[in-house]
C-alpha cells in the first residue's frame, strides 16, 4: 500500500491516467445503459404498434364480416319461394336486416344482370340507377368464383355523398348464369374515425390499402391520396412479401422515416400498416439521454479536473520536498554539501572501496587565519571569502562521483573515490593555487592574501578500519600542514612513531608548497 502511494507521489501523471481510465469506464457504462434504454424504447413502441394493428384488424374484420353476412342473407332471401311476391314493405324487412342502417354503412342494393337496381335497402321503390360500369359489377359478372369482392373507392351514384367502397357478391341463377349482384357500400369515414382514435404520436401513420396497392384510407388524412396506387414503392413491395412483418422504412408519400408493422387482414384482400416515426419512438429516450449524458460528461470532466489539480499539487509537493531535501543536504552559504551529507557519502564510498579494493582519498581544507580575516574585514567579507573558496573547490572537483562539502566554519572537505594519493595531491594543489590566485587581501596572513591549507589521506588496503579513521588521518595531515607554515598540501602516511597531536601513529609526508 505504501509502495503504491509512493509510486503515485513520484509519478503524478499516473493520477491523471487513472482518472482518464475511470472516466472512460463510467462513460462506457453510461453508453451501454443508454443503448439498453434505446432498445427498450423501441421494444415498447413495437409492442404498442402491434397492439394497435391487432385492434384495428379485429375491428375492421368484424365489421366486414357482419356486412358480408348481410349480403349473404339477401342472397339467401332471394332464393326463398314467394319472397319476390311479398308486399314491398314486408320484403324489405325480409331481405335487409338492421346492419344495413348502421353508422357509416351505405345502401345494400340488388341489381339485375344488366346492372339496374331491383331492390334498394334505402328506398321503396328502388332508385333508378344503373351500376353496370362499376368495377364490383364487372368483376362479379365476368367471374363465377370471385366470392366477396371489395371495390376501389368511389362516390356512390345513388347518394352522391362521401367516398365509399363496395362489398359485392354474385347472384347466380339455378342454371349457373349471371343473375346480378348484391352490393353494400361502406363510407370511408368509418376507417378515418377508427384510425383517429389510435395514439401514434405526432409523426405516426396508419394506412389501409387493397392488395393491389390502392389506398383506401391513411392517417394523417389527405383526400388527395385516397385511391392512389402504391405499386412499385419500396414499402408496398415489402408488404406483399409475407403475411405480416415489420421494418424500418421511409414513406413514399411524405418522406418520413418510420418503423412499420403490417399485416394482411384475414380473409379479405386488405393490407393494414401501422407506423411510428423514429423521432417519436426515441423522443423520450433522447430527453433522458441528454440529461444522463450531461451528468456523465460533467462527472467525467470533474474527475479529470480534480485529477489534474491533484497531480499539480503532487508536483508542487514533490518540488517542495525536493527543495527541502536539497536545503537539508546543502550548505546555505556556499551551495556545497553540508557535513551530514558528506559523512553519508563518505560511509557509502568507504564500503564500496573496501568491496572493490579501490583507492579512496579525502581532502580536508582549512582557510588560513580566517578568524583574523573576520576580525579585520567583518563577517560579511568573511562570508564572501568562504563563498569564493567554495567556488574554487567546485571548479576543481568536477567528476560525477566526487563530493565537496563545507565541513564546518572555515573548513571544507572533498571525497575522491577511485583516486590514489598522487591524483588527490594534484587536485589539492589545484584548489590551493586557485584560492591563492583570488588575491583576496588578508594583511593578518603571512602571505598577505587569503590562502588554504590542505590535508590528504588515502586508503591503502586495510590501513584504515573505518571512514572516520580516514577522516581523522586527513585531519592529522591538515594539522601538520598548518603547523608547517600554512598555504600548503600535505599527505598522511602511516609510520611507527607517535603523532605530535597524540593518538594515531603518524608522520608528515612529502609536502607540496607554493613559494610565495
Amino acid at each position: 500500500m505504501f509502495e503504491r502511494k509512493a509510486m503515485v507521489t513520484r509519478r503524478p501523471n499516473i493520477v491523471i491516467a487513472i482518472s482518464i481510465v475511470l472516466a472512460s469506464a463510467i462513460l462506457a457504462i453510461a453508453v451501454w445503459v443508454l443503448a439498453q434504454m434505446r432498445d427498450d424504447a423501441l421494444r415498447r413502441a413495437q409492442d404498442s404498434v402491434f397492439n394497435v394493428s391487432l385492434l384495428v384488424e379485429r375491428d375492421v374484420s368484424r365489421n366486414l364480416e357482419i356486412y358480408d353476412l348481410s349480403l349473404r342473407a339477401v342472397i339467401d332471401g332471394l332464393k326463398q319461394p314467394g319472397v319476390l311476391e311479398l308486399d314491398p314493405a314486408i320484403r324489405q324487412m325480409v331481405l335487409f336486416d338492421g346492419s344495413a342502417s348502421a353508422k357509416d354503412m351505405g345502401s345494400i342494393l340488388v341489381t339485375d344482370e344488366a346492372g339496374n337496381i331491383k331492390f334498394d335497402s334505402q328506398a321503396t321503390p328502388p332508385r333508378r340507377v344503373n351500376l353496370s360500369d362499376r368495377d364490383y359489377f364487372k368483376v362479379q359478372r365476368d367471374s363465377t368464383n370471385v366470392g366477396l369482392y371489395i371495390s376501389h373507392p368511389f362516390v356512390p351514384k345513388v347518394s352522391g355523398k362521401e367516398i365509399s367502397i363496395a362489398m359485392s357478391r354474385r347472384i347466380t341463377r339455378p342454371d349457373g348464369s349471371f343473375g346480378g349482384v348484391v352490393v353494400g357500400t361502406m363510407r370511408l369515414t368509418y376507417f378515418r374515425r377508427l384510425f383517429a382514435g389510435m395514439n401514434l404520436g405526432a409523426g405516426g401513420s396508419m394506412a389501409l390499402m387493397l392488395s393491389d396497392g390502392t389506398m383506401l384510407m391513411r392517417r394523417p388524412f389527405d383526400p388527395k391520396i385516397i385511391g392512389i396506387n402504391l405499386t412499385g414503392t419500396a414499402n408496398y413491395s415489402r408488404f406483399t412479401q409475407q403475411p405480416s412483418g415489420d421494418f424500418f422504412g421511409t414513406a413514399a408519400i411524405d418522406g418520413v422515416e418510420r418503423w412499420y408493422a403490417f399485416r394482411h387482414i384475414d380473409m379479405y384482400p386488405l393490407i393494414l400498416d401501422v407506423a411510428l416515426s423514429t423521432r417519436d419512438i426515441y423522443v423520450e429516450w433522447r430527453h433522458r439521454a441528454w440529461i444522463i449524458g450531461s451528468l456523465i460528461a460533467a462527472l467525467d470532466v470533474t474527475i479529470i479536473a480534480l485529477a489534474v489539480l491533484f497531480s499539480y499539487q503532487l508536483r508542487y509537493r514533490r518540488a517542495a520536498e525536493e527543495e527541502l531535501r536539497v536545503l537539508a543536504r546543502t550548505d546555505g552559504l556556499t551551495g556545497l554539501n553540508n557535513r551530514r551529507t558528506f559523512e553519508e557519502h563518505a560511509e557509502d564510498e568507504w564500503r564500496r572501496a573496501q568491496r572493490n579494493a579501490w583507492p579512496l582519498s579525502m581532502l580536508l581544507i582549512d582557510v588560513d587565519s580566517f578568524k583574523g580575516f573576520n576580525d579585520l574585514y567583518g563577517h560579511s567579507a568573511g562570508d564572501d571569502a568562504l563563498t569564493a573558496v567554495a567556488r574554487c573547490i567546485s571548479q576543481s572537483v568536477r567528476r560525477p562521483g566526487d563530493t565537496a562539502a563545507r565541513y564546518g566554519g572555515e573548513e571544507f572537505a572533498v571525497l575522491l573515490p577511485d583516486t590514489d594519493e598522487t591524483g588527490a595531491a594534484f587536485i589539492a594543489e589545484k584548489i590551493r593555487a586557485a584560492v591563492q590566485a583570488l588575491q583576496l587581501r588578508h594583511v593578518a596572513s603571512s602571505q598577505h592574501v587569503l590562502t588554504v591549507s590542505i590535508g590528504i589521506a588515502t586508503t591503502r588496503g586495510e590501513a584504515f578500519a573505518t571512514s572516520r579513521a580516514l577522516l581523522n588521518a586527513a585531519d592529522d595531515a591538515l594539522y601538520e600542514a598548518k603547523d608547517a607554515g600554512r598555504n600548503r598540501v600535505l599527505s598522511y602516511r602511516t609510520v611507527t612513531h607517535t603523532s605530535p597531536r597524540g593518538g594515531a601513529t603518524v608522520t608528515p609526508s612529502t609536502e607540496t608548497r607554493n613559494s610565495v
